[in-house]
């Protein structure tokens, strides 16, 4: 069967895109630091699950240890990588942005020169939706400028996009840049809104409303995501012979085997739209403290998924209150809320 690296597999997005491969029957190289930006013990559940399962191999490490991606390339030869281990999160961007250089640029110039030396078929690595900033212009294009980063976060996921390019360019690696939206859903992150609101909600607190709700989000399930990050396995992006051949909805590079692409929902929801369907769905009102835009925050996103869609034929089929109640009994679940 064939091989798989995933790295972050231990993540939120990183289990979930594991656990799809897993059950398709490919072989799965998991690669994890289990480091403990949020609590370790939820990424240890989440890797004892995918243990369940013949095929799957964890290593724990991180990218930026030298030799470590090299050493995992040469010995287990994966046909394709799906990179989503990073250090996450705009506002902790601003706390340490040191580990933003070690993990998201050191630990990628790592995992770009494994991949030089071992060349899989293909790469898909993981972007973000913030690497759009201050644009304005919307839905997101993936054609659009992306030169306005609000976050350090957002910087290094840029920088992120562009070294891909170059070694796609230099050494014919292909490449594909997946931006997605505001991910929510079973095993999610405890540093997001909706895991952060509904644990308030459960347990009486008051949540923290920035930009006195006045903000909209992209918000895309985990299970819509991981369907179009696997349907772009097999997307993979050629060196076009003309750049007169790249449609202009098209990211695709002129002269790389290299493109970006939206992951999202395509249809955003107020944010106070998305508290009150967790509201209906814990049974309990939420109370309200209303504030300030946080810094390297932005008002909206939205994503325009054409491109997904003509490579691909995905559509996202998750509805927003459908999902939350989704996340919700998950949560009560897991912590016998």
């Amino acid at each position: 069967m064939p091989t798989a690296l995933v790295t972050g597999s231990a993540g939120f997005i990183g289990s979930s895109v594991a656990r799809r491969l897993l059950d398709e029957g490919w072989n799965v190289i998991g690669l994890d630091s289990l480091n403990d930006y949020y609590d370790p013990k939820l990424k240890e559940r989440r890797e004892a699950n995918l243990n369940q399962t013949e095929g799957f191999t964890p290593i724990h490490g991180k990218l930026e240890d030298l030799g470590l991606l090299m050493e995992l390339f040469d010995k287990h030869r994966p046909e394709i990588v799906v990179h989503l281990a990073a250090q996450a999160g705009v506002r902790y961007s601003i706390e340490n942005p040191r580990a933003y250089v070690e993990a998201n640029l050191v630990g990628t110039f790592e995992l770009l020169e494994a991949a030089r030396a071992f060349p899989p078929r293909h790469m898909l690595l993981a972007s973000t939706s913030s690497v759009y900033g201050a644009n304005t212009e919307m839905p997101y294009g993936e054609t659009h400028k992306v030169d306005t980063q609000m976050s350090f976060y957002a910087a290094t996921k840029k920088a992120n996009e562009a070294m891909a390019h170059s070694y796609a360019h230099l050494y014919d690696l292909p490449i594909t840049m997946f931006r997605f939206f505001t991910v929510y859903g079973p095993w999610g992150r405890p540093d997001m809104a909706p895991y952060l609101f509904t644990s308030a909600v459960f347990e009486g607190r008051p949540i923290k409303v920035f930009n006195h709700g006045d903000m909209m989000r992209d918000f895309t399930y985990i299970d819509d995501l991981v369907n179009g990050i696997r349907l772009l396995v097999d997307a993979v992006p050629e060196r076009p012979a003309s750049a007169d051949e790249i449609p202009e909805y098209d990211s695709l590079s002129p002269v790389a085997p290299w493109r970006a692409v939206n992951i999202g929902n395509a249809d955003p929801v107020k944010l106070m739209d998305f508290i009150e369907a967790i509201e209906a769905a814990v049974g309990k009102p939420a109370e309200k403290i209303y504030m300030e835009m946080q810094p390297g925050d932005v008002q909206a996103t939205w994503a325009d998924t054409t491109l997904l869609e003509e490579l691909t034929g995905y559509k996202p089929e998750m509805d927003i209150r459908e999902g939350v109640r989704r996340f919700v009994d998950w949560y009560r679940e897991y912590y016998g809320a």
